[in-house]
């Protein structure tokens, strides 16, 4: 069986603002009928990525393609095809949210009443509205709703529950798993571990401008990676076992916990317990390897990580 086409091709995609800002060599390949994740922090060059895509800014290197198509030159015939939500929508406050959606349903020439409905009711959005009066959640609700409302066959989200209240966040990645199931095909920008967890297929890490890794998700999932959390009785015994039994991936430890996280293979189990022997240890403990852990593996020496979700950090 051959693989479904490439929807969104990006090949050696470089933009240089100059002082380190930018993209560079980036390649994207979106599948039909897959949710691609694109996970780094705010700054790294994510929305500089979807930009270019959507045909906003032309490629200094490189190549960008939606439908086989270069997408420069190009905004107005992807967007009869494409729904995007830009990361920070800019919506006219001198309308309501239906004069809006009038609006951009004039703009692309087409309507789908029961699409709008169905995400009206979903979204608990209510149009009529002054968009000036709106709440940060209730403009995001409405930039989604128009963005999605022609039942378009591909997704592009630009950090798409910014502003978005936990219940609203549940209801936009329940969508997006509804649209997996109808074979849309979705690329999804985000900083939020979970969000991308939940829905993606394929995951990008990007930082300053570059991909760290590429990845699938359920790789992940079945990683081979076992990390413990030990509980040392006291610090005597927590320094004989860091100082001269773990020859193991110390993560991190604390002194006032009295505690260390080992990471090792799983084909090391059996190691890793017989440098406990003669340890005196209150308990221990298995902690899942995530998402999370292994973004982190990539980000470990930063100190600040410009707002990722369960990161302690400057998020400004």
């Amino acid at each position: 069986m051959s693989e479904n086409p490439v929807i969104i091709n990006v090949e050696h995609l470089t933009k240089d603002y100059g002082y380190g800002r930018g993209v560079f060599d980036v390649s994207i390949k979106v599948h039909k009928g897959e949710c691609y994740g694109y996970l780094g922090p705010n700054g790294a060059g994510k929305s500089t990525t979807i930009r270019h895509i959507m045909g906003f800014s032309k490629t200094a290197v490189g190549k960008v393609e939606i439908f086989g198509e270069e997408t420069f030159g190009n905004t107005d015939k992807i967007l009869e095809k494409v729904g995007y939500l830009p990361g920070e929508p800019a919506l006219p406050l001198y309308m309501n949210g239906w004069e809006f959606i009038k609006m951009m349903e004039d703009m692309r020439g087409a309507r789908n009443e029961k699409m709008l409905k169905h995400l009206i009711d979903i979204f608990k959005l209510d149009p009529s509205m002054s968009i000036k009066s709106m709440s940060l959640g209730d403009k995001r609700k409405l930039a989604v709703v128009t963005a999605f409302m022609n039942d378009p066959d591909v997704l592009i989200l630009d950090e798409p529950t910014s502003g978005l209240d936990p219940i609203m966040q549940k209801v936009f990645i329940d969508f997006v798993l509804e649209e997996k199931k109808r074979g849309k095909t979705i690329l999804l920008s985000s900083h939020i571990f979970s969000e991308v967890d939940a829905t993606c297929d394929t995951i990008s890490i990007i930082k300053d401008g570059k991909h760290v890794s590429t990845f699938k998700a359920n790789d992940l999932k079945d990683s081979e990676k076992q990390i413990y959390i030990l509980h040392f009785l006291d610090k005597e015994n927590m320094d004989l076992y860091l100082k001269e039994r773990n020859k193991f991936h110390l993560v991190e430890t604390s002194d006032e916990l009295l505690t260390a996280t080992i990471e090792f293979n799983k084909k090391d189990y059996k190691s890793f317990f017989d440098s406990l022997f003669g340890i005196k240890i209150k308990e221990f403990e298995e902690k899942p390897f995530t998402l999370q852990d292994y973004f982190m593996s990539f980000y470990k020496e930063e100190k600040e990580f410009g707002g990722l979700e369960g990161v302690k950090g400057n998020t400004k």
